[in-house]
C-alpha cells in the first residue's frame, strides 16, 4: 500500500542473468531468470553457439534488450552510405570501424572479438576499449554491411552510425598526414645528425670531396622537411600576412626560412656546413607538439558538432513506398517518416495529425511541445510518439539548428585575442628592428659581416621555445581537465581563465541530472497490483515524464500482463489488466482527483476504471554538491542562471544559489547567446 504524500518504497527484485537488471520470475530459462524476452533470446543465441563463456569473465554482462528498435539500421541498405562508411572494400572482404557504445568489460571484448563463431562471413573482430570501437572484417559475398549490423544488435551491442560517422575518414585522413610529416622529418633529423658527427668532433675528413658529398647530402634530406614537413606553419604564416594580421607562425616561418637559406647558401659556396641539423631537429619537435595536442584532442572523444546526434539517413515516401536517402541529399518538398524517439534532421513541416516534439536538446525545455498539423517542426526536435511524416521545408545547411550552431562560437575579435599571437605581433616587430639595426651597424662597420650577422640574428631569436612549449602545455592541461570530467571546448579557453569574471550556468542537464527526478504521490493509496500495472505502462513509453517515472521505480519491465496498451501522443497512455481500465497522463486525459494541486511541476494523473484517484508530482533533481560549488565560485565570480524551462524551479533554486545570483527562466537558445555577448562586451 501506498501512503499519500510520502515516497514510494523500492522494491527488490531478482536480477536478469544477462544484463542485471531487476526483473519478475515470470521469464526463465535453464534456471535463469531474465527482465523480458530480449535478454532471454540472446541468452538462447549464445547457448546455441557453445558461447556460453561470455558469462564467466563477468557477472550480468549484457546489453538490457527493452525497447529495442526494429528496422533502425534500413538506412545502410544504400550503397552510397554503405561506401562512405566503409575503411576498405574489395571483392571477399570488406573493413569497417563501428562505434558501438555498449562496450563496458571484458565479457564484451571476448563476445565481440568471438563473434565470426556466432555469424557466417564475419571473418576478424578487433575491439578497441577505450574507444569502444570495433574493426570487423566480413566477406561482402556472404554478409551485408545491414546484416552484420542487426546481428550485433541482436546480441545487445548495436552500432551508433550517426551523420558524423561519415566525416571520421577525413579525420583519420587529417591525422595521417601528419604522422607522415613527423615521420619524414624524424627520418631526416636523424640521418642529417648521422651525417654531421665529423662536425660535431672536429674531425678532418681526408678528402675535401666527402665533405662536399656529405654537405649536399644532408641538403637533399632538408629539402622534403622544407617543402613537405613545415608547410602548415609557412602557409599559416602566408595567410596571416594577407588577412594583415600576425600571428606566432610568422617568426616561425621566417626563422625556417631564414635557417635553411642560411644553410644551404654555406654547402653551396662551401664556406660551411649549414645547420641542416638544427633546421630539421626544429621542425621535427614542433610537429611532436602539435601531434601531442591532436592525441589529447582525440583521446577526450568529446563531440563538437551538431551533426553527430543526427541520424545517417531517413526514410523518404516514394510514392507508395519507402528508400532510404542520406540526410544531406534531402531537398525541399521531400516527404520524409520519423519513427518514435527519432531526432527530425531539418525544418519541416508535419503532414500527420497532432504529435509530441521533445526540444530539450534545442532548447533545454524539458516538457514536449505538442505540434499540429500544418506546423513547422526545427530540426533537432525528437519525435515521441506515433510515427509521423513530414514535408522538408529546408534542406540541412539552411535549417535553424545549423544556424544557432554556426553562431553559437566565439566572434572573431575575441579568436584574435591568444596571447601567442599578441606575443607573436610584438616580438616579431622587435626582431626586425633588432636585425635591421644589426645590418646597418655592421653594413659600416663590417660590410662582410652582413649576412652572417643578420641571419643569425633571425636564427637564434625564432621563438623556438615558445612555439614547443605551447601545445604541451595546453594539452597536458586539456588532458589533466578531461581527467577530471572537465571538458573544455578549446585550448584559448585556458589563456581567458584568468580573464574571468562570471560563470553562467544553464540548468537542465548541467545542474539537473536528464532522466531522474523526484517523485512525490497524491491521493487514494494504491494497491500493489494497481502499482506493478503503473509500472509496467511507465517502463513501456518512450515519453520523457514516463521514463523519469520508470527510472524511480527502480527497473524496466516488459509489457506483459497489459492487454490493449495504447500511448495517445499529447495525452497519455491507456492499458487493460485484471479486468481494470488504466489510464497515465496529464489532467485533460486522465481528469482532476479530489483535491488536485495545481502548481507548475509536471504532473501525472492516474485514473482507474474513468476514476482519477491520484497523482504523480515529477520535480527535477539536482546535482550533488551544487551549492558548495557555488558558494566557491561566489567567493570571486559573479554567477548567472539561464533556463529554457519555465521558472517553477526558482524557489529551489534560490536555496541552492546565493541572493544576488542573477536567473533567467524561458530563454530560447539564441536569446542565451544573446546574454552571452552581452556581457562579454
Amino acid at each position: 500500500m501506498i501512503t499519500q504524500e510520502t515516497d514510494i518504497e523500492k522494491e527488490q527484485e531478482l536480477q536478469c542473468y544477462h544484463c542485471g537488471n531487476p526483473c519478475s520470475d515470470k521469464i526463465a530459462k535453464n534456471g535463469q531468470y531474465f527482465c523480458c524476452n530480449g535478454c532471454k533470446t540472446v541468452f538462447e543465441i549464445l547457448s546455441n553457439n557453445q558461447l556460453q563463456d561470455y558469462y564467466q569473465y563477468e557477472s550480468t554482462p549484457g546489453i538490457s534488450m527493452l525497447n529495442r528498435e526494429s528496422k533502425k539500421f534500413d538506412f545502410l541498405d544504400n550503397e552510397e552510405i554503405v561506401d562512405s562508411l566503409l575503411d576498405f572494400q574489395s571483392t571477399n572482404l570488406n573493413k569497417i570501424t563501428l562505434f558501438i557504445p555498449g562496450i563496458h568489460c571484458s565479457s564484451c571484448i571476448w563476445l565481440l572479438e568471438n563473434l565470426h563463431k556466432l555469424q557466417e562471413g564475419v571473418k576478424e573482430c578487433r575491439v578497441n576499449f577505450m574507444k569502444k570501437e570495433a574493426v570487423l572484417s566480413y566477406d561482402p559475398g556472404v554478409l551485408s554491411i545491414h546484416q552484420l549490423a542487426d546481428v550485433l544488435d541482436s546480441i545487445g551491442y548495436g552500432p551508433l552510425i550517426n551523420w558524423d560517422s561519415t566525416n571520421k575518414k577525413k579525420t583519420k585522413s587529417a591525422f595521417g598526414t601528419l604522422q607522415i610529416k613527423l615521420g619524414i622529418a624524424g627520418f631526416c633529423f636523424g640521418n642529417i645528425m648521422l651525417l654531421s658527427f665529423p662536425e660535431y668532433f672536429g674531425f678532418e675528413l681526408p678528402e675535401v670531396g666527402f665533405r662536399n658529398f656529405f654537405s649536399y647530402l644532408n641538403l637533399l634530406l632538408a629539402l622534403p622537411v622544407l617543402l613537405y614537413s613545415s608547410t602548415d606553419y609557412l602557409r599559416s604564416a602566408l595567410k596571416s600576412l594577407q588577412q594583415r594580421y600576425i600571428n606566432i607562425d610568422v617568426p616561425i616561418a621566417i626563422g625556417i626560412l631564414t635557417l635553411f637559406t642560411r644553410s644551404a647558401y654555406e654547402v653551396i659556396s662551401q664556406t660551411g656546413p649549414g645547420f641542416f641539423d638544427s633546421f630539421s631537429g626544429f621542425i621535427f619537435f614542433l610537429l611532436i607538439g602539435k601531434w601531442f595536442q591532436d592525441k589529447t584532442y582525440e583521446s577526450l572523444s568529446f563531440e563538437r558538432d551538431f551533426k553527430s546526434y543526427f541520424p545517417l539517413a531517413v526514410s523518404r515516401v516514394n510514392g507508395t513506398d519507402m528508400e532510404s536517402v542520406p540526410v544531406r541529399d534531402l531537398r525541399n518538398g521531400d516527404t520524409v517518416k520519423i519513427r518514435n524517439n527519432e531526432i527530425i534532421p531539418t525544418d519541416s513541416i508535419l503532414l500527420s495529425d497532432n504529435t509530441n516534439i521533445d526540444y530539450s536538446f534545442v532548447t533545454g525545455e524539458q516538457m514536449p511541445m505538442k505540434i499540429k498539423k500544418g506546423e513547422t517542426i526545427f530540426a533537432g526536435g525528437r519525435q515521441k510518439g506515433v510515427d509521423i511524416t513530414v514535408e522538408v521545408a529546408k534542406p540541412v545547411s539552411q535549417s535553424y539548428l545549423t544556424s544557432l550552431w554556426n553562431n553559437s562560437g566565439e566572434t572573431e575579435e575575441l579568436k584574435s585575442q591568444r596571447i601567442i599571437d599578441k606575443v607573436a605581433r610584438y616580438f616579431t616587430a622587435i626582431v626586425l628592428v633588432i636585425a635591421l639595426g644589426t645590418g646597418i651597424y655592421w653594413g659600416i662597420a663590417n660590410p662582410g659581416l652582413v649576412w652572417e650577422s643578420v641571419t643569425a640574428v633571425l636564427i637564434v631569436a625564432c621563438p623556438c621555445a615558445l612555439a614547443l612549449s605551447v601545445p604541451f602545455t595546453y594539452g597536458n592541461i586539456l588532458r589533466i581537465a578531461g581527467r577530471n570530467k572537465m571538458y573544455l571546448k578549446s585550448t584559448e579557453v585556458v589563456e581567458k581563465f584568468n580573464k574571468m569574471t562570471r560563470i553562467v550556468f544553464d540548468k537542465t542537464g548541467t545542474l539537473t541530472w536528464p532522466d531522474k527526478g523526484e517523485v512525490r504521490y497524491h491521493g487514494t493509496p494504491l494497491e500493489k497490483s494497481d502499482m506493478d500495472v503503473i509500472k509496467s505502462m511507465a517502463s513501456a513509453s518512450f515519453h520523457p515524464l514516463s521514463k523519469k517515472l520508470s527510472h524511480y521505480f527502480g527497473f524496466e519491465t516488459d509489457k506483459t500482463g497489459l492487454n490493449d496498451f495504447e500511448e495517445i501522443p499529447g495525452s497519455g497512455l491507456k492499458a487493460e489488466a485484471y479486468g481494470k481500465e488504466y489510464l497515465l497522463g496529464n489532467p485533460t486525459f486522465a481528469g482532476k482527483p479530489q483535491q488536485f494541486i495545481e502548481n507548475s511541476h509536471s504532473v501525472i494523473v492516474v485514473s482507474i476504471d474513468h476514476q482519477p484517484i491520484g497523482w504523480f508530482e515529477l520535480q527535477a533533481s539536482f546535482r550533488d554538491n551544487i551549492r558548495k560549488v557555488v558558494n566557491e565560485l561566489g567567493k570571486s565570480l559573479k554567477l548567472s542562471l539561464l533556463s529554457g524551462d519555465n521558472d517553477s524551479e526558482r524557489k529551489k533554486l534560490e536555496e541552492l544559489f546565493p541572493p544576488e545570483v542573477e536567473m533567467m527562466f524561458q530563454l530560447k537558445p539564441d536569446a542565451k547567446r544573446d546574454y552571452l555577448k552581452d556581457r562579454q562586451s
